[in-house]
């Protein structure tokens, strides 16, 4: 299979409950994503967001990787990879450092310092830091600084959103993908990913709650004044409202997904009296038909358990703003008829559907919020990207630089 340039393509691995995704996307010379491959497979290895069979979630990685590689025509050896489960926690911290610059301007090497500063937390020894965000600078009390190199100061501090994550459940996810043959380029938060897809950029500066309703977890993510302010993961999610079905209409799991997915809503306002749905009995051939409003009495009491304890966790957050930007909804869950009134009136917020957008080239095929975190990995990736190329390149024009001033002065003595 031939090998696309590495410098321009990026690729996202979504380790769900359910399924697992990957997705290929060519970053353009203009900054755009165009999606090129998507691969898309049962995951059979995790229960609610966390690893318990890595040989399953393995070849689960190997499959759906194959099939991106097969439709983009590229090789792929290195990817982002999306990190959730109940484990997931993150706290605020600050980080202080003197600047060290030649007159007292403030460098690249100060900015890392003062991060290593705030990642200075007590955490326990089964805990790792996944990131490190800062939310604001602040040189010589002056705050509000997105980028501070090239200010001039004599103190730089920094504002941080630290995540944190289970030692165990990350060294699982990185033997998962090691042992489908791939490297693990970063791993990335899963509502961070989300929010890449889904969220723009006015919401995150005004104050949003992004809520991804996923298999076996429902992850929530503050952000305001345009970074992460609070990250947290619920172990339930729509796999929960599958069982509930199978266990009131007394049909096997999958019979209950497929009507879930097609039938299913979660208010029983607008349902027709006469409306009913076919269902296989389990344990046998025998089917029945039950009213629509029946799964809607079954769907909804979940939903709204759900959403209180959304409600719970962000007030948890001790966020002390607004939220003017409401909560964006987004994941296979979302996709429930109905949800975003039903969101709206438990979590007393505004509430839209968030479906990835800005993608060309296979973009419709990933258009859905089932592909959130997916579509939000390769935006992470492509985002990384163009750092790490500007870093290349500032570095190149320096080196050209010193190189020609020496050879200058050579020349003149």
């Amino acid at each position: 299979m031939p090998d696309l340039p590495r410098d321009n393509v990026v690729v996202g691995v979504d380790i769900g409950t359910t399924k697992v995704v990957a997705v290929v996307a060519e970053v353009t010379t203009q900054g755009r994503l165009n999606i090129i491959g998507l691969g898309e497979t049962p995951s059979g290895g995790l229960r609610k967001g966390i690893i318990v069979d890595i040989e399953n979630t393995a070849r689960a990685i190997e499959k759906a990787v194959e099939q991106a590689e097969r439709m983009s025509g590229c090789h792929v050896t290195t990817v982002f990879v999306g990190l959730t489960g109940p484990h997931i926690g993150s706290v605020n911290n600050r980080g202080v450092v003197a600047v060290t610059g030649e007159d007292g301007e403030v460098g690249p090497e100060d900015v890392e310092r003062v991060l290593q500063a705030a990642r200075v937390i007590p955490l326990p020894s089964d805990r790792r830091i996944i990131h490190v965000l800062p939310r604001q600078y602040i040189v010589d009390g002056y705050d509000g600084i997105m980028d501070p190199i090239g200010m001039s100061g004599s103190r730089l501090e920094v504002e941080t959103q630290i995540v944190t994550a289970a030692a165990a459940a990350i060294q699982n996810t990185l033997k998962s993908v090691q042992r489908a043959g791939l490297q693990v380029e970063e791993l990335v938060l899963n509502p961070l990913a989300s929010a890449e897809a889904v969220l723009q950029p006015a919401e995150k500066e005004l104050g949003t709650v992004v809520v991804d309703i996923g298999g076996g977890t429902t992850e929530i993510a503050v952000f305001s004044e345009g970074s992460l302010w609070y990250a947290s993961v619920l172990p339930i999610g729509s796999e929960h409202i599958t069982s509930d079905l199978a266990v009131g209409l007394r049909t096997p799991l999958s019979q209950a997904e497929v009507i879930k997915k097609e039938h299913g809503c979660v208010s029983m306002e607008g349902i027709n009296e006469n409306e009913t749905v076919e269902v296989q009995v389990v344990g046998g051939k025998e089917k029945k038909r039950v009213p629509r409003k029946m799964l809607a009495a079954i769907i909804e009491p979940r939903v709204e358990e759900i959403f209180t304890l959304v409600r719970r966790e962000i007030e948890n957050a001790n966020f002390q703003g607004l939220l003017p930007g409401g909560v964006v909804l987004t994941g296979g869950g979302a996709l429930l008829e109905g949800i975003a009134r039903l969101a709206g009136a438990v979590l007393a917020m505004p509430v839209r559907l968030g479906w990835p957008e800005n993608s060309g080239g296979l973009g419709d095929m990933v258009a859905s919020p089932a592909y959130a975190t997916a579509v939000g990995l390769v935006t992470y990736g492509s985002i990384r990207l163009a750092h790490s190329q500007a870093a290349a390149t500032r570095e190149a024009f320096w080196e050209n630089f010193w190189s020609r001033l020496k050879n200058w002065w050579r020349e003149l003595f």
